[in-house]
Protein backbone atom coordinates (compact mmCIF):
# COMPACT_ATOMS: atom_id res chain seq x y z
CA UNK A 1 0.00 0.00 0.00
CA UNK A 2 1.22 3.42 -0.48
CA UNK A 3 1.18 5.33 2.42
CA UNK A 4 -0.06 8.29 1.63
CA UNK A 5 -2.04 7.33 -1.62
CA UNK A 6 -5.82 8.71 -1.02
CA UNK A 7 -8.35 6.86 -2.64
CA UNK A 8 -10.39 8.36 -6.10
CA UNK A 9 -13.68 10.42 -4.75
CA UNK A 10 -16.62 7.49 -4.03
CA UNK A 11 -19.00 7.01 -7.52
CA UNK A 12 -22.62 6.41 -7.21
CA UNK A 13 -22.27 2.75 -9.74
CA UNK A 14 -19.41 1.14 -6.75
CA UNK A 15 -20.70 -1.36 -4.42
CA UNK A 16 -19.58 0.00 -0.82
CA UNK A 17 -19.07 -2.41 2.54
CA UNK A 18 -18.12 -0.45 5.49
CA UNK A 19 -16.38 -1.63 8.25
CA UNK A 20 -18.30 -0.22 11.65
CA UNK A 21 -15.84 -0.23 14.91
CA UNK A 22 -12.67 2.21 13.69
CA UNK A 23 -13.87 2.73 10.08
CA UNK A 24 -17.68 4.93 11.19
CA UNK A 25 -17.21 5.01 14.64
CA UNK A 26 -13.83 5.61 17.13
CA UNK A 27 -12.62 2.71 18.94
CA UNK A 28 -13.81 3.04 22.34
CA UNK A 29 -12.45 1.49 25.42
CA UNK A 30 -15.40 -0.52 25.62
CA UNK A 31 -17.84 -1.60 22.40
CA UNK A 32 -20.57 -0.49 24.51
CA UNK A 33 -18.71 3.06 24.70
CA UNK A 34 -18.74 3.89 21.33
CA UNK A 35 -20.04 7.10 20.47
CA UNK A 36 -22.01 7.62 16.70
CA UNK A 37 -21.32 10.99 15.48
CA UNK A 38 -24.22 13.40 14.93
CA UNK A 39 -26.00 12.78 11.83
CA UNK A 40 -23.90 9.57 10.60
CA UNK A 41 -26.99 6.90 10.55
CA UNK A 42 -29.05 10.11 8.59
CA UNK A 43 -26.05 10.30 5.89
CA UNK A 44 -25.65 6.64 5.78
CA UNK A 45 -29.23 5.98 4.74
CA UNK A 46 -28.97 9.20 2.50
CA UNK A 47 -25.55 7.65 1.06
CA UNK A 48 -27.04 3.98 0.33
CA UNK A 49 -30.03 5.66 -1.81
CA UNK A 50 -27.47 7.58 -3.37
CA UNK A 51 -26.04 4.24 -4.85
CA UNK A 52 -29.25 2.48 -5.35
CA UNK A 53 -29.00 0.41 -2.18
CA UNK A 54 -25.51 -1.30 -2.59
CA UNK A 55 -24.63 -0.43 0.82
CA UNK A 56 -23.38 -2.74 3.28
CA UNK A 57 -22.35 -2.25 7.09
CA UNK A 58 -19.65 -5.30 7.83
CA UNK A 59 -19.11 -5.52 11.30
CA UNK A 60 -17.56 -7.88 13.87
CA UNK A 61 -20.86 -6.96 15.91
CA UNK A 62 -23.85 -9.04 15.93
CA UNK A 63 -26.84 -7.57 13.60
CA UNK A 64 -28.90 -6.76 16.73
CA UNK A 65 -26.04 -4.80 18.31
CA UNK A 66 -25.61 -3.00 15.15
CA UNK A 67 -29.03 -1.79 15.26
CA UNK A 68 -29.14 -0.50 18.61
CA UNK A 69 -26.17 1.74 17.89
CA UNK A 70 -27.47 2.86 14.33
CA UNK A 71 -31.10 2.17 14.01
CA UNK A 72 -30.66 1.25 10.29
CA UNK A 73 -32.35 -2.21 9.46
CA UNK A 74 -33.39 -0.70 5.69
CA UNK A 75 -29.73 -0.79 5.24
CA UNK A 76 -28.14 -4.04 4.19
CA UNK A 77 -25.32 -5.69 6.78
CA UNK A 78 -23.60 -8.62 7.41
CA UNK A 79 -22.99 -8.91 11.57
CA UNK A 80 -20.75 -11.93 13.08
CA UNK A 81 -18.41 -11.62 10.42
CA UNK A 82 -21.10 -12.46 7.69
CA UNK A 83 -22.87 -15.70 10.14
CA UNK A 84 -25.60 -12.60 9.83
CA UNK A 85 -26.41 -10.97 6.83
CA UNK A 86 -29.28 -8.95 6.15
CA UNK A 87 -29.64 -7.75 2.07
CA UNK A 88 -27.88 -10.50 0.61
CA UNK A 89 -27.65 -14.77 0.18
CA UNK A 90 -26.08 -15.92 2.56
CA UNK A 91 -22.99 -17.69 2.31
CA UNK A 92 -22.62 -21.87 2.71
CA UNK A 93 -22.33 -22.76 6.31
CA UNK A 94 -21.78 -26.25 7.12
CA UNK A 95 -23.78 -27.77 10.08
CA UNK A 96 -23.00 -25.05 13.52
CA UNK A 97 -23.77 -27.71 15.99
CA UNK A 98 -20.01 -28.93 16.21
CA UNK A 99 -18.65 -25.36 15.91
CA UNK A 100 -20.99 -24.04 18.92
CA UNK A 101 -19.70 -27.36 20.95
CA UNK A 102 -16.45 -26.09 20.63
CA UNK A 103 -17.44 -22.53 21.60
CA UNK A 104 -18.71 -23.56 24.53
CA UNK A 105 -15.07 -24.62 25.73
CA UNK A 106 -14.00 -21.02 24.54
CA UNK A 107 -16.13 -19.64 26.38
CA UNK A 108 -14.91 -21.27 29.42
CA UNK A 109 -11.78 -20.41 28.96
CA UNK A 110 -12.45 -16.56 29.04
CA UNK A 111 -14.54 -16.42 31.52
CA UNK A 112 -11.97 -18.42 33.83
CA UNK A 113 -9.71 -15.57 32.67
CA UNK A 114 -12.04 -12.78 33.03
CA UNK A 115 -12.63 -14.32 36.72
CA UNK A 116 -8.58 -13.97 37.39
CA UNK A 117 -8.39 -10.28 35.47
CA UNK A 118 -11.44 -7.44 36.70
CA UNK A 119 -10.22 -5.69 33.32
CA UNK A 120 -11.23 -8.06 30.94
CA UNK A 121 -14.37 -8.02 29.44
CA UNK A 122 -15.95 -10.56 27.54
CA UNK A 123 -18.38 -10.06 24.19
CA UNK A 124 -20.18 -12.79 23.70
CA UNK A 125 -21.99 -13.21 20.44
CA UNK A 126 -23.58 -16.29 20.71
CA UNK A 127 -21.13 -18.04 17.60
CA UNK A 128 -18.72 -15.96 18.39
CA UNK A 129 -16.50 -14.91 21.35
CA UNK A 130 -14.53 -12.15 22.21
CA UNK A 131 -12.22 -10.65 24.93
CA UNK A 132 -11.44 -6.77 25.27
CA UNK A 133 -8.29 -5.85 27.16
CA UNK A 134 -8.20 -2.30 26.50
CA UNK A 135 -8.35 -1.70 30.07
CA UNK A 136 -5.29 -4.09 30.95
CA UNK A 137 -3.26 -3.89 27.75
CA UNK A 138 -0.45 -6.53 29.55
CA UNK A 139 -2.66 -9.19 29.30
CA UNK A 140 -2.88 -9.41 25.51
CA UNK A 141 -0.41 -12.30 25.54
CA UNK A 142 -2.10 -14.54 28.24
CA UNK A 143 -5.44 -14.07 26.16
CA UNK A 144 -4.19 -14.93 23.33
CA UNK A 145 -2.39 -18.07 24.55
CA UNK A 146 -5.28 -19.21 26.76
CA UNK A 147 -7.95 -18.87 23.71
CA UNK A 148 -5.43 -20.13 21.53
CA UNK A 149 -5.39 -23.64 23.38
CA UNK A 150 -9.29 -23.64 23.53
CA UNK A 151 -8.78 -22.89 19.65
CA UNK A 152 -6.68 -26.00 19.10
CA UNK A 153 -8.89 -28.60 20.64
CA UNK A 154 -11.75 -27.85 17.74
CA UNK A 155 -9.30 -29.01 15.36
CA UNK A 156 -10.39 -26.87 11.78
CA UNK A 157 -13.80 -25.34 13.39
CA UNK A 158 -12.28 -22.19 14.84
CA UNK A 159 -10.06 -19.80 14.03
CA UNK A 160 -8.36 -16.69 16.54
CA UNK A 161 -8.03 -13.29 15.56
CA UNK A 162 -6.02 -10.60 17.11
CA UNK A 163 -7.36 -7.58 16.47
CA UNK A 164 -6.75 -3.93 18.64
CA UNK A 165 -6.84 -4.86 22.04
CA UNK A 166 -9.34 -7.48 21.67
CA UNK A 167 -8.32 -11.84 20.77
CA UNK A 168 -11.57 -12.72 19.18
CA UNK A 169 -12.71 -16.98 18.69
CA UNK A 170 -15.24 -17.33 15.83
CA UNK A 171 -16.03 -20.43 12.92
CA UNK A 172 -13.37 -20.81 10.66
CA UNK A 173 -15.91 -20.34 7.84
CA UNK A 174 -16.77 -16.64 8.55
CA UNK A 175 -14.54 -13.86 7.23
CA UNK A 176 -16.05 -10.56 6.22
CA UNK A 177 -14.55 -11.59 2.47
CA UNK A 178 -17.09 -14.43 2.31
CA UNK A 179 -19.56 -12.07 3.10
CA UNK A 180 -18.77 -9.44 0.50
CA UNK A 181 -19.00 -12.35 -2.20
CA UNK A 182 -22.16 -12.88 -0.61
CA UNK A 183 -23.17 -9.79 -1.42
CA UNK A 184 -22.23 -8.95 -5.00
CA UNK A 185 -23.78 -12.22 -6.23
CA UNK A 186 -27.51 -10.30 -5.81
CA UNK A 187 -28.62 -6.88 -7.16
CA UNK A 188 -28.18 -4.11 -6.05
CA UNK A 189 -24.30 -5.20 -5.07
CA UNK A 190 -24.06 -7.65 -8.28
CA UNK A 191 -22.02 -5.87 -11.40
CA UNK A 192 -20.62 -3.41 -9.12
CA UNK A 193 -17.03 -2.51 -8.37
CA UNK A 194 -16.61 -3.16 -4.84
CA UNK A 195 -15.13 -0.94 -2.45
CA UNK A 196 -14.34 -2.25 1.25
CA UNK A 197 -13.09 0.34 3.93
CA UNK A 198 -12.01 -1.28 6.76
CA UNK A 199 -9.36 -0.64 9.74
CA UNK A 200 -7.92 -4.16 11.43
CA UNK A 201 -6.96 -7.51 10.60
CA UNK A 202 -10.56 -8.67 10.36
CA UNK A 203 -11.02 -6.61 7.03
CA UNK A 204 -8.16 -7.94 5.50
CA UNK A 205 -10.30 -10.54 3.64
CA UNK A 206 -12.42 -8.04 2.57
CA UNK A 207 -9.39 -6.35 0.83
CA UNK A 208 -8.34 -9.44 -0.74
CA UNK A 209 -12.17 -9.99 -2.37
CA UNK A 210 -11.84 -5.98 -3.80
CA UNK A 211 -8.70 -6.36 -4.99
CA UNK A 212 -9.01 -9.92 -6.97
CA UNK A 213 -11.98 -7.97 -8.61
CA UNK A 214 -10.38 -5.01 -9.82
CA UNK A 215 -12.29 -2.97 -6.74
CA UNK A 216 -11.34 -0.15 -4.59
CA UNK A 217 -9.92 -1.10 -0.29
CA UNK A 218 -9.15 1.30 1.86
CA UNK A 219 -7.36 1.21 5.20
CA UNK A 220 -8.23 3.30 7.91
CA UNK A 221 -5.66 4.57 9.86
CA UNK A 222 -2.22 5.97 10.08
CA UNK A 223 0.32 5.27 8.05
CA UNK A 224 2.53 2.11 8.18
CA UNK A 225 0.05 -0.29 8.96
CA UNK A 226 0.89 -4.03 7.10
CA UNK A 227 -2.42 -4.07 4.65
CA UNK A 228 -3.31 -4.99 1.63
CA UNK A 229 -5.59 -2.50 1.17
CA UNK A 230 -4.38 -0.08 -1.73
CA UNK A 231 -5.51 3.06 -0.18
CA UNK A 232 -5.77 5.37 2.91
CA UNK A 233 -7.67 7.44 4.84
CA UNK A 234 -6.82 8.68 8.07
CA UNK A 235 -9.66 8.65 10.68
CA UNK A 236 -13.32 7.80 11.21
CA UNK A 237 -13.93 11.11 10.45
CA UNK A 238 -11.66 11.46 6.97
CA UNK A 239 -13.90 8.54 6.31
CA UNK A 240 -17.06 10.81 6.86
CA UNK A 241 -15.68 13.23 4.44
CA UNK A 242 -14.96 11.25 1.55
CA UNK A 243 -18.42 9.80 1.72
CA UNK A 244 -19.54 13.38 1.74
CA UNK A 245 -17.91 13.54 -1.64
CA UNK A 246 -21.08 11.59 -3.27
CA UNK A 247 -23.36 13.38 -1.34
CA UNK A 248 -22.53 16.67 -2.36
CA UNK A 249 -22.32 15.76 -5.99
CA UNK A 250 -25.63 14.61 -5.91
CA UNK A 251 -27.00 18.00 -4.54
CA UNK A 252 -24.78 19.97 -6.57
CA UNK A 253 -26.69 17.90 -9.73
CA UNK A 254 -30.09 17.65 -8.73
CA UNK A 255 -29.89 21.80 -7.61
Amino acid sequence: MSEDQLPPPPQADWAYFLDFDGTLVDIAPRPEAIRVSDGLPERLSAFSLAADGALAVVTGRSLADLDRHLALPQVAAAGVHGLELRGGSRPDVPDRAPVKQALTKVRAAAEQLAALHVDLRIEDKGEAIAVHYRAAPDLGPEVARTLAVAVAEAGDLLTLLQGKMVVEVKPAVANKGAAVEAFLEDAPFAGRRPCFIGDDVTDEDGFRVCNARGGISIHVGPPGAVTEARYRLASPAAVHDWLAQLLDRERRTAS
